[in-house]
């Protein structure tokens, strides 16, 4: 994407939400978008959330930690030519994670890459008392660079996923308004739990984020009133809509803002980003 457009883009982001400076603060989020269920929209969300960040003047660092690499390939043009990836760095710590750390296509955002080869990091870490650690300690060198840290995690409680938990500061859930959507949702809460007992007492539940919503079938209604039961005032405002635009954008190497920057998906991850930073600020 042309740096002329880019630059109109966040110049429309100033006229809707005020200063673009960029800044770097001492109090970084480190956001993990984590559910143990597939397709409920975490990549989309880590993709779209982390770039309307970037755009709105926060620096901001996307870690892809899933063996899909799904954020990778949806930024990173010639993806089969990264030789290294967060696999290297996590089993190997004397590894610089600013190697792997590549620019995207969005002024501010970066992105630390994964490959398949993530697949084999329990297995890796058998045995190793510090393993849960080590995507906390990979990111100590670079947090003063970035105002938020957005994980993508994989659909699985593993390894990984306890990882990124004891790295984040924050947890966002998303969880799709369709029917058994809160299947599952206890075995995530008890593992926050365990976590915030064990290794990070000062995690977070920063939101839950209903996302692939449709607004026109009773199901999804009746969804979106058990999740706003469930979890009461810890849910967004702001519902991720399902939307063609949001799975086409990643075939383009872009974000939804600058893909389709007026359809209803750039408009609902904009207020979900203002949502995100009034709640970093209280």
């Amino acid at each position: 994407m042309s740096a002329c457009r880019h630059f109109f883009l966040e110049i429309y982001f100033y006229f809707l939400y005020g200063t673009l400076q960029r800044s770097f603060g001492a109090n970084i989020l480190i956001i993990s978008i984590t559910n143990q269920k597939g397709g409920v929209g975490k990549t989309t969300t880590a993709v779209n959330l982390s770039a309307a960040l970037a755009l709105m003047g926060k620096n901001t660092l996307l870690v892809d930690t899933d063996p899909q690499a799904h954020s990778t390939v949806s930024y990173i043009k010639n993806y089969e030519n990264v030789k290294k990836s967060i696999y290297d760095v996590m089993i190997n710590p004397d590894n610089n994670v600013e190697d792997i750390i590549m620019r995207s296509s969005v002024p501010g955002l970066d992105v630390a890459v994964s490959k398949i080869s993530m697949a084999k990091l329990e297995q890796s870490l058998i045995g190793e008392i510090d393993g849960h650690y080590r995507l906390k300690d990979i990111l100590m060198p670079v947090r003063k660079k970035y105002n938020f840290i957005i994980i993508d995690t994989p659909p699985a409680l593993g390894l990984i996923t306890l990882n990124c938990l004891v790295a984040a500061t924050h947890i966002l859930i998303p969880i799709q308004s369709s029917y058994l959507s809160l299947e599952g949702t206890d075995d995530l809460l008890e593992t926050v739990d365990k976590v915030r007992k064990i290794a990070n007492p000062q995690l977070k539940i920063l939101g839950v984020l209903i996302t692939l919503h449709d607004k026109r079938t009773n199901i999804s209604r009746d969804v979106v009133n058990r999740i706003t039961e469930v979890f009461g005032r810890s849910v967004f405002n702001t519902m991720i809509s399902k939307s063609v635009k949001l799975e086409e954008s990643p075939a383009y190497k872009e974000s939804i803002f600058t893909y389709a920057p007026f359809s209803v998906g750039a408009i609902q991850y904009k207020e979900l980003a203002m949502e995100v930073i009034k709640r970093a600020q209280n």
